[in-house]
């Protein structure tokens, strides 16, 4: 298990090229040119980020969440963390985070996964998996690439805290984020970057209440 390391970042929102805010259960689409930093903001704290990532050029490449672990031989995501593709090529690099720890492995909710955890009344209530096909669906940047549904796979939770037991399980427990805490990360090609401001509102980690997050790209400096 690694050991959460704070980096802070020198870039001034100011300059940012795009600075906008997801609503608390929305899903957001961009796509990033090679050598942008994409950095994500949690407004309020330990709001999970779900997020997947594509290549904007071959959408046949996309985050691994296997080749993420296996070659860099850590669960947790934090900065210097390189994000690779099933490819093994390097997509994203973290260069800076103020949270310290990232999930790999708890995936994304769904009306399946809200009736196991939960209850079977939740079957209906909306979830991350209904964001990415939405977004899938209806997003120009989804649709030029050609991505549909078959494409979805193991997602990164941002600002999410998921320990694995020493029996393997996993355990959802309380987030280690804060209000303004981010993450911040290099491009390494161009990516589509594919969020789902999580809805979820039956877990205590964020406090039954989903909240807005803000999203700023800077080019190259």
């Amino acid at each position: 298990m690694n050991i959460p390391v704070i980096q802070e970042s020198a870039r001034n929102p100011a300059q940012a090229v795009i600075d906008e805010i997801c609503p608390a259960g929305e899903p957001w689409v961009r796509t990033l040119k090679r050598g942008q930093t994409f950095r994500i903001v949690d407004l309020e704290g330990n709001q999970a980020v779900d997020t997947l990532f594509f290549s904007a050029e071959d959408p046949l490449e996309r985050y691994s969440a296997a080749d993420t672990i296996r070659i860099q031989r850590q669960l947790y995501l934090g900065n210097g963390s390189i994000l690779y593709s099933n490819f093994g090529n390097a997509m994203l690099t973290i260069v800076a985070d103020t949270c310290g720890r990232h999930d790999t492995l708890g995936g994304a909710c769904s009306a399946e996964s809200n009736t196991t955890r939960y209850a079977l009344e939740k079957y209906p209530m909306h979830s991350c998996r209904d964001n990415f096909l939405h977004a899938l669906a209806h997003e120009a940047d989804c649709e030029r690439i050609g991505l549909s549904k078959r494409d979805l796979s193991s997602n990164i939770n941002f600002f999410m805290n998921v320990p694995v037991t020493e029996a393997g399980g996993l355990e959802f427990v309380d987030g280690i984020s804060a209000p303004g805490k981010y993450v911040e990360m290099r491009a390494e090609m161009a990516v589509l970057v594919l969020i789902s401001n999580c809805p979820q509102l039956n877990n205590p980690c964020n406090a039954y209440n989903p909240t807005p997050i803000r999203l700023l790209v800077w080019d190259p400096q």
